[in-house]
């Protein structure tokens, strides 16, 4: 997820250079890499131990970060639009559509599986055990509805195109409102239990996640509603030109409502300084990334310099970002340090459940 926002902030930045079109391939290439070597790793895990998948499906932390393999796999169908299409025509647009449809339903499966999975469980959560993980299966549906929209607009069939972004809409629709009730419970929860511990804080530039994909998303969808509904007799002949200015109109709205929660994510980051290093610090890249992106569009949309400049330097604290966490990752997975899968405990005390012998060894 963090090195495919890079790629798509890339195409983006509004002040177009060849350096950077090269450099969105570069990373394009490598996300690619990562993708699949993540995806064949985690395949082979759980044909060899599947016992592996039912702890960590129960596991309230882990089994939520099942929501980020089609985030990250949007960002690819991002960039096989931005790069790949414009080049190889028709053929490509059919192959990112046919990519998109396998992506929507893996969002759809882990925001509709993970979230009832949360409220089924037999355990109690209270409110201090609350944090911005819970955001990740929400996420998911979002992610796919911009990438929807983006695929929607290099369709060379109209109804198909129109399909798409109906899809896309209800995506957006099923995250959203979602995603506004989660950000008022962690903010419950903030009030009441204060700052997350230092090992989670980066999980504080997660509510910029849903607010900023979410205003590119819904931005992006009232754009080619605006060029798809353009003389048609759908609903009314101006509503392509109401979906359009309402996104904007919302997308303005969400902008301004993550701009606080980057404000309280830089502040908690500041005042809790320094903080162990871990996984978790990938959480600094997409959020801030998609927030980069909604800025951007909005600027391009309105025509402001100040979002697009504002957008391009948050681009470049990504891009920073990323290098720093890369290096740091390169550093704790030479070490053997890194890499920890706290579910596994869970697995070893079912195990001594279900083995007699091995309590009274014990005693």
């Amino acid at each position: 997820m963090g090195t495919g926002i890079v790629s798509v902030l890339m195409n983006l930045i509004p002040f177009h250079t060849p350096v950077l079109h090269y450099l969105s391939i570069v990373f394009f290439v490598l996300n690619v890499a990562i993708f699949a070597l993540a995806s064949v790793t985690s395949i082979l895990r759980y044909t060899l131990y599947p016992e592996i998948w039912r702890v960590m499906i129960q596991d309230p932390t882990n089994s939520l970060f099942l929501a980020t393999v089609p985030m990250g796999f949007a960002t690819l169908i991002d960039m096989w639009v931005l790069v790949c299409v414009p080049r190889w025509g028709e053929w490509a647009a059919s192959f990112a559509w046919a990519l998109w449809m396998v992506d929507v339903v893996a969002a759809a499966s882990v925001t509709l599986s993970l979230s009832f999975i949360l409220i089924s469980q037999r355990y109690i959560t209270s409110l201090d055990r609350i944090t911005a993980l819970q955001l990740l299966p929400i996420a998911a549906t979002i992610v796919a509805a911009g990438a929807g929209a983006e695929v929607a607009s290099i369709l060379p069939n109209k109804q198909h195109a129109l399909g798409t972004l109906l899809v896309s809409f209800i995506l957006w629709g099923m995250g959203t409102p979602l995603a506004i009730v989660v950000l008022v419970m962690y903010y419950q929860r903030l009030a009441v239990h204060k700052l997350p511990p230092r090992e989670t804080i980066v999980s504080c530039f997660l509510p910029l996640g849903p607010l900023g994909f979410g205003g590119f998303g819904i931005v992006y969808i009232g754009k080619v509603a605006r060029d798809l509904l353009q003389g048609s007799d759908i609903l009314d002949p101006i509503a392509g030109q109401m979906a359009y200015v309402l996104g904007v109109f919302i997308s303005l709205l969400m902008w301004s409502f993550g701009l606080i929660w980057l404000v309280f994510a830089l502040a908690t980051v500041l005042y809790s300084s320094p903080f162990p290093f871990n996984m978790g610090w990938w959480g600094f890249t997409f959020p801030l990334g998609v927030y980069a992106a909604n800025t951007i569009e909005l600027g391009v949309e309105l025509n402001l310099m100040f979002f697009k400049v504002f957008g391009t330097v948050l681009s470049a604290a990504v891009l920073l970002l990323w290098a720093l966490v890369v290096s740091r990752t390169a550093m704790g997975a030479w070490h053997g340090n890194l890499f920890f899968a706290p579910c596994l405990q869970n697995l070893t005390l079912k195990e001594d459940e279900n083995n007699p012998e091995s309590d009274r060894l014990r005693a």
